[in-house]
């Protein structure tokens, strides 16, 4: 009867090590998945919020010197602002519309002259991007996912 017992004791040993190696190996890949997801996540708003820069820097330049009617122009950095809606915080968003309603009430004022350029960088004016700059930091720092999927 003992012997039998010692059996049954090494069998539960046995079946108690492996099922804990199973749950720690399967613990740790899904940590792993989740880690890697949220690096996906980062790099996919890095890259958004990159090229929203990237576009908006280079409508706000030509709106400074020019002055037009059409906002053909304008497409992709709505299109940019649209994506930022689907996995963005609404901080963010609301950067995104304002640097983009700048760029928008740039165009309709006259061209500027390269003196009149010039004391708009001296007095801090044309940093439209400042406040889209700080809510991607704070985002991007928070480890932000969006739970509007």
């Amino acid at each position: 009867m003992d012997a039998y017992i010692s059996a049954l004791m090494g069998l539960a040993g046995i079946a108690i090590g492996s099922l804990t190696s199973f749950a720690t190996t399967w613990m740790t890949h899904r940590s792993q998945v989740r880690e890697k997801h949220r690096e996906l996540e980062a790099a996919k708003r890095e890259k958004l919020f990159s090229d929203f820069i990237a576009e908006a820097t280079r409508l706000y330049g030509d709106a400074i010197s020019h002055q037009k009617d059409d906002v053909s122009d304008l497409v992709l950095l709505y299109a940019l602002v649209a994506q930022m809606r689907l996995i963005s915080s609404r901080p963010v968003v609301d950067a995104a519309e304002l640097a983009m309603a700048r760029i928008v009430e740039t165009y309709l004022t006259p061209n500027r002259s390269l003196s009149e350029i010039r004391d708009l960088a001296r007095s801090g004016a044309m940093n439209f991007l400042l406040d889209f700059g700080e809510a991607c930091r704070t985002e991007l720092a928070a480890g932000h996912l969006s739970t509007r999927r």
